[in-house]
């Protein structure tokens, strides 16, 4: 069973970057596509990005788009996601996934069979 431990979420205010990263157990991490969600209080979860398993493709939640990027090295078992110009909306907590397929990159949650714990990111303004 792979485990997923997501760390770098912290606070910061508007206009500041952060970048999370998302650590992999196991050797199957390669084969796999990854994705990162998030979810704020009292809302529901939310496709942030996803990552093929070569990543040679992306995609991105219309919110994020142009100020997100998301990136993957397989020598470290490792998915990461460059957050720039963070505005107090992206507050939420953000998880990242293992999609159950090497791609095309999705949002669709029900491809997703592992999660992280989860790691906060807060926004002041």
């Amino acid at each position: 069973q792979v485990q997923l431990v997501e760390s770098g979420g912290g606070l910061v205010q508007a206009g500041d970057s952060l970048r999370l990263s998302c650590a992999a157990s196991g050797r199957t991490f390669s084969v796999y596509a990854m994705g990162w969600f998030r979810r704020a209080s009292g809302k529901e979860r939310e496709f942030v990005a996803a990552i093929s398993s070569s990543g040679g493709t992306t995609l991105y939640g219309d919110s994020v788009k142009g100020r997100f990027t998301i990136s993957r090295s397989n020598a470290k078992n490792t998915v990461y996601l460059q957050m720039d110009s963070l505005k107090p909306e992206d507050t939420a907590v953000y998880y990242c996934a293992r999609d159950r397929a090497a791609g095309p990159p999705t949002g669709i949650v029900g491809r997703y069979v592992a999660w992280g714990q989860g790691t906060q990111v807060t926004v002041s303004s």
